[in-house]
């Protein structure tokens, strides 16, 4: 079987490695190995955190409306029971800009969850207790 030389491959992998771990502290920007695997972590993390990304953004409306729902007497499983109560679908981040860009909007929201709360019944509807 011929010999086969990769010189011009491998060299072509290396110079591919080394554009993508530019700017990498150390050795993990210069050395093949370490940065093989500087490389394969960084692309692992950065899978990991677009998830998380979207797990932050959601945490940070959630704590908006919250302090939103605050200033106006309400707290957030309150308001958020009484809008499901309601019926009215509308999701966290929508919520979190009226609340902090369209409150007389965001008021109204707290007010209809308001009158539900205020409307619930006394015993809840699985009691087994039976009425008197």
């Amino acid at each position: 079987m011929a010999r086969v030389k990769r010189g011009i491959i491998k060299l072509k992998k290396r110079r591919k490695l080394k554009n993508l771990t530019k700017g990498y502290r150390g050795s993990r920007s210069r050395r093949i190995k370490t940065a093989q695997e500087a490389l394969l972590h960084s692309l692992q993390y950065a899978f990991t955190h677009r998830r998380k990304k979207k797990r932050d953004a959601r945490s940070l409306w959630i704590v908006r409306i919250n302090a939103a729902c605050r200033i106006l007497g309400v707290s957030y499983n309150q308001f958020i029971w009484g809008l499901k109560q309601q019926g009215i679908i509308v999701n966290r981040k929508i919520l979190a800009e009226m609340a902090s860009g369209d409150q007389g909007t965001f008021q109204e929201l707290v007010e209809l969850s308001k009158t539900q709360r205020d409307h619930k019944s006394v015993k809840p509807a699985h009691s087994k207790v039976p009425e008197a």
